[in-house]
């Protein structure tokens, strides 16, 4: 029998962390990556080497044997691509028209205001007098992002003066990606629910979580979101149950959310693995990354349920550490567990992430937070 072909466009390392999943399923992962370097090149069964751009590498990537099913591990991916796939007769998962609303945050507030899902105060901004007059109304303070091409912080700016928009707009009418302003949420902390789907329908998701940023990047994830009542995690789950089925995603979905102590509002969406859902690699019964070839296959979906009463991820950063495998040596909590990405080290980057689980969330969060400072640069957090 020949084993089925998972194809996956990116090289990073969402990508890579595929890779032991699809071993243990007995599936194949081919993997378009930018560089024989790249952080999924390693662990991955099969490579192509080039970009979604280039029609040869895609061509490449969709060869024979065919894969079973095409899928992504982020969402820049040319419609381009989309068409290779259906010339040939290969799935495309998530699929452009689900994809379409994770890449343009303006079709995503659209289609969740027609969903009448909790958005965000929100309007799309061609002038400087429609984001004045936003800003009137919203107390002179607001989020102005772009529509396409924003992650980590990039893409959005707090503007309290339309003359702060200027550049983008001014980007926009030259071509370049539309602007919406936000109204900017008195949020009490951001909260993460994945969930998964496979194409018959079937959908699961995970316990809810806390997602803490700094500068823009998440820094920490507590799983389960600590003080969350049960009537608030099952209404965050249900918005990313509903967003899944109603988008029609395959796969993982990750639905980013402001709490506001009284209720939840969406803040984005990303269509495939997701760094708040890094934590169920350790604590959880099937990790994102199996969930996420088991749906695009249309395989039964595994359980979701937690391993343990409290699991924190937390990321590490590009620091002082150059040579990163060294830090195996050097952290000394057994129950320390160090996922790193094969990525040459540079000031902020994601480079890996520490896993700690355990009962007391005090004392799994100063692990986690400790290990991961280690791993950075060898020091205390």
């Amino acid at each position: 029998m020949t084993p089925p072909i998972v194809a996956v466009v990116g090289g990073g390392q969402l990508a890579r962390m595929m890779a032991p999943a699809a071993t243990e399923l007995g599936v194949i992962l081919r993997v378009l990556v930018e560089s024989p370097a790249a952080a999924s090149a390693l662990p991955a069964h099969e490579t192509v080497v080039g970009v979604p751009s280039d029609p040869e590498a895609v061509a490449a990537l969709l060869s024979e044997p065919r894969p079973s099913v095409l899928t992504w591990e982020h969402e820049h991916i040319p419609a381009e691509v989309f068409a290779a796939a259906e010339a040939v007769g290969v799935p495309a998962l998530p699929g452009l028209g689900a994809l379409t609303f994770a890449q343009d945050k303006i079709e995503m507030r659209v289609r969740m205001d027609a969903l009448g899902l909790p958005n965000p105060d929100w309007a799309p901004v061609t002038t400087e007098a429609e984001v004045a007059s936003f800003l009137s109304s919203h107390g002179g303070e607001a989020v102005l992002k772009t529509a396409r091409g924003g992650y980590d912080g990039k893409g959005v700016r707090i503007v309290r003066d339309a003359a702060e928009a200027s550049d983008w707009l001014a980007a926009a009418a030259d071509g370049g990606p539309r602007v919406l302003i936000e109204a900017k949420v008195p949020y009490t902390r951001e909260l993460a629910a994945l969930a998964a789907r496979r194409p018959s329908g079937a959908v699961v998701t995970w316990p809810v979580v806390e997602s803490i940023q700094r500068d823009g990047v998440c820094s920490e994830v507590i799983a389960p979101a600590p003080g969350l009542t049960d009537d608030e995690s099952d209404e965050a789950r249900a918005v990313a149950a509903r967003v899944a089925t109603e988008l029609g995603v395959v796969g993982v979905l990750a639905v980013e959310m402001f709490d506001t102590g009284e209720h939840v509002l969406i803040n984005e969406l990303a269509m495939r693995p997701h760094n708040s859902g890094h934590w169920t690699q350790d604590g959880a019964v099937t990790s994102q990354f199996e969930q996420h070839l088991r749906a695009v296959l249309d395989l039964p979906l595994g359980s979701t349920e937690a391993l343990a009463p409290v699991t924190v991820m937390a990321n590490v950063l590009g620091g002082a550490r150059e040579d990163l495998p060294t830090a195996l040596a050097d952290v000394d909590d057994a129950g320390a567990k160090i996922h790193l990405y094969g990525k040459e080290v540079r000031p902020g980057r994601k480079v890996g992430h520490v896993n700690v689980t355990g009962e007391d969330a005090d004392d799994v969060y100063r692990r986690a937070v400790a290990a991961a400072a280690i791993v950075r640069d060898g020091g205390a957090a």
